[in-house]
């Protein structure tokens, strides 16, 4: 028989004929537990001029898992022509993103084996035949985590598959497990911590669905604060809990259902008649998960601590992208230390989120400030304060029209510019700044307005009108609204996939970080079937200032 030269094969070659069938002969199940090319990141968008490309990510050569909700192991492989170390960098690098504490190494002649669990002996010489099997390296990682017997059925529990192929990302899949670990070790305040456009919550979903299924919890509470992130959620991400789940209307719990949506407006108010979270008993709930949590959880007289507290024996799991850390309010009081967290900075570097250019424009009289003449009247007949008027008075106190009608101009000449079917959101100060902005930006478009009279709506909370068409501006299949202006209510959980201007013209000097985050997370996923792979913030009102503060963890592309 002819001997095989090593050095004259591929690297596909030492994987084929060595690597694998070392692998399989330890007992590794080729279809559930060994996946190959894996690739965790996406990567990088890269931004020049006015066109985007992706930055080349290299693939995992082989994960191997205990199950798919499991990973074990990450094996680097190289050609014979390298040493048997040298991938080992690389895949410490797949371990840190998979949260596995085994990195095999090899070129065909062996393995090295780095063993985290093992300090004494981090990182050892085997031979092909040494492959340790499944059961080896998962009794070894159950040391390392420190899991308990009463613990491994709830961890152990699959994640839903569809049958699509979806599985969970690699932070997603170590949010769920940091989650689940947790909570089946007793925890019962957990924090998760994920940027805006990451999937909270199938994140959120992935978590009640294994906890549901291994019986560990049986009541489940999903509250939010926004009657579109509930239906969002229902019929969603949540979906596969049929008939299980409910949303809670009417101000009343049907104990007939296992899995409960709510806006926390619908189980509580100041009367007691409208606490219809007390219908049922403290202990009727097993987990509850808080939406967007640092929009009140953690303030110690919110509507959300008072249920809380009422369903206190339950496991509570909170989540957000913006943390609320201030003199007053914290959420690490009230859950601990996060669990994990997935940064906007991190999704950006990993291509999961979409990058971003800042374009300042500053306007005289934001600047130099605005001084009524001796005896000059408003436009109601009303003799203005004599005063200095500065950047903050801007549409609330003070309404120059002419200013408002600048920064219409701006918008509409960037759009002319880039593309007038580009998703746009108009931060404005006020409802009535919002009105003013949108017939501003009417009477500037008239040809994009006759074509379709939504190309501008206003989408505020008091505008039933603008409100229901919220859905069809964030369906990227529906090309109106194109443009909308807004104060408040699309600050957070509006999942705008393809918006691709965010227009600040709201006082950014007492914006907190928390809400400052919130906005720009309107513009931060990315939808490539729909050419959005990033997208730019018109700054009026001087938040390149907040983008350098320590607290903001995104980076701007450079102009």
């Amino acid at each position: 028989m002819t001997q095989i030269n090593k050095k004259l094969l591929s690297e596909t070659d030492i994987i084929t004929k060595f690597i694998m069938p070392a692998i399989l002969q330890s007992g590794w199940d080729d279809l559930t537990q060994i996946r190959q090319e894996v690739k965790l990141r996406d990567g990088k968008v890269v931004v020049r001029g006015m066109a985007a490309a992706r930055k080349t990510v290299k693939s995992a050569d082989i994960v191997l898992y205990l199950k798919p909700s499991i990973p074990l192991a990450v094996v680097e492989a190289k050609s014979n022509k390298k040493t048997k170390l040298t991938g080992m960098q690389q895949g410490l690098d797949y371990a840190s993103l998979l949260d596995v504490p085994f990195i095999f190494t090899s070129n065909g002649d062996g393995f090295i084996f780095h063993d985290k669990t093992n300090p004494q002996a981090l990182e050892t010489e085997i031979s092909l035949e040494e492959f340790p099997s499944p059961q080896m390296l998962w009794d070894k990682f159950c040391v390392w985590k420190g899991y308990t017997k009463a613990q491994l059925p709830v961890i152990t529990q699959d994640y839903y598959d569809d049958g699509s192929g979806k599985s969970p990302r690699y932070y997603q899949l170590q949010a769920i497990n940091k989650t689940v670990e947790a909570v089946s070790s007793g925890n019962d305040r957990v924090l998760l911590v994920m940027a805006t456009g990451t999937g909270k919550t199938y994140t959120a979903f992935q978590i009640i669905w294994r906890l549901w299924k291994s019986k560990a919890k049986k009541r489940i509470l999903f509250l939010a604060d926004r009657n579109i992130l509930v239906d969002q959620t229902r019929i969603n991400d949540f979906q596969p809990f049929g008939q299980a789940m409910t949303k809670i209307t009417g101000r009343t719990v049907d104990p007939a259902y296992e899995i409960h949506l709510a806006l926390y407006q619908a189980l509580t108010g100041p009367d007691e008649s409208q606490k219809a979270f007390k219908q049922v008993d403290p202990d009727f709930f097993d987990l509850i998960i808080i939406d967007e949590c640092h929009r009140g959880s953690s303030a110690d007289d919110s509507a959300w601590r008072e249920i809380l507290e009422y369903f206190g024996s339950a496991t509570q799991v909170g989540l957000t992208a913006t943390p609320k850390e201030t003199d007053e309010v914290s959420n690490s009081d009230y859950f601990g230390d996060p669990a994990y967290t997935y940064s906007l900075k991190q999704g950006i570097e990993d291509g999961f989120l979409a990058p971003y250019k800042v374009v300042r424009v500053d306007i005289d009289v934001d600047l130099q400030g605005w001084r009524p003449t001796k005896g000059q009247k408003d436009k109601q007949g009303n003799e203005i304060e004599d005063r200095i008027y500065n950047q903050k008075d801007m549409d609330r106190t003070l309404v120059i029209d002419e200013r408002t009608q600048l920064v219409a101009e701006t918008i509409t000449n960037y759009l002319k510019r880039t593309d007038q079917m580009s998703k746009t959101i108009v931060f404005c100060a006020n409802i009535d700044h919002a009105e003013r902005m949108r017939r501003a930006l009417i009477n500037l478009n008239p040809e994009q307005v006759a074509k379709n009279d939504k190309y501008v709506m206003k989408i505020t909370g008091d505008d039933e009108i603008g409100k229901a068409q919220l859905d069809n501006f964030i369906n990227p299949k529906k090309a109106y609204p194109v443009i909308a202006t807004t104060s408040e209510l699309m600050t957070t959980g509006v999942d705008a996939k393809t918006c691709k201007l965010v227009v600040l013209d709201i006082n950014m000097a007492n914006t907190s970080m928390t809400k400052f985050k919130q906005i720009i997370g309107r513009g931060t996923r990315i939808d490539e079937k729909y050419n959005k792979l990033w997208f730019t913030v018109l700054d009026f009102k001087k938040a390149t200032e907040l983008f350098a503060d320590d607290a903001f963890d995104g980076v701007p592309e450079k102009i």
